[in-house]
């Protein structure tokens, strides 16, 4: 069983610098955690969060797509479980963006949950860095 989570928000800001918030390792360490990511396809990275409950806290990756302002997709894998990120931007026009993230590969619905909590409270985040 393969679940996927999809999300949308919007956002006040150029597709610019939401593209640049979700690509730039200094700009994601603002808003998800420190990391070593770079926009190129092949680039392998860490995203290195506070170990808890047994967990290491350091998630895998590995760029897939770049599509410079609009699509970027890569593997996210911790512990057992590896899925794909994948981030669709869309101008709206009126100074509006759209993020849509889909995260596919989820082996149950807990760890679904987790990550749709998780990624709620990391856009929060982003919308405070795309505000500077």
């Amino acid at each position: 069983m393969s679940l996927t989570l999809s999300m949308d928000f919007q956002y006040t800001s150029t597709i610019e610098k939401v593209w640049s918030a979700l690509t730039d390792p200094n700009k994601l360490a603002q808003w998800i955690t420190e990391n070593d990511f770079k926009p190129v396809v092949g680039h392998r990275f860490q995203f290195r969060h506070q170990p808890y409950n047994g967990w290491d806290g350091i998630v895998e990756g590995e760029v897939t797509i770049v599509d410079e302002p609009h699509r970027l997709s890569y593997i996210w894998a911790t512990g057992d479980e590896q899925h794909t990120v994948n981030w669709t931007l869309q101008d709206l026009g009126d100074g509006k963006v759209n993020l849509h993230l889909e995260q596919i590969g989820f082996s149950n619905v807990h760890g679904l949950e987790g990550a749709k909590y998780g990624w709620s409270a990391w856009t929060v985040e982003l919308e405070k860095v795309l505000a500077q």
